[in-house]
């Protein structure tokens, strides 16, 4: 069977721990959620159906723009849910 999915979420998800932690942001989960969406929404889309496709995706993974490029969004946007975060008057 075939699954439609965005790469680019599996690659921002697998860093943002590693970047994360040293940060002294909130790290519950809708402020990273709300760090992903942003991340997400400044990085271009990397969709892929079959296993090849996956494969030459993590192939692009390894290329060190890539790299900069998505740790820089992840950054950008944990400052901005940080300086904004909206569960403070919200259950957590």
């Amino acid at each position: 069977m075939f699954n439609l999915m965005n790469y680019m979420e599996v690659v921002v998800s697998g860093k943002l721990d590693k970047i994360l932690k040293p940060m002294n942001i909130c790290q519950c989960q809708k402020c990273r959620l709300d760090i992903q969406a942003i991340a997400l929404n400044n990085l271009p889309p990397r969709y892929i159906v079959t296993e090849k496709g996956e494969l030459y995706t993590k192939l692009q993974e390894l290329e060190q723009q890539f790299e900069v490029d998505v740790q820089t969004q992840i950054v950008k946007a944990a400052m901005i849910v940080g300086k904004n975060n909206k569960h403070q008057n919200e259950e957590i």
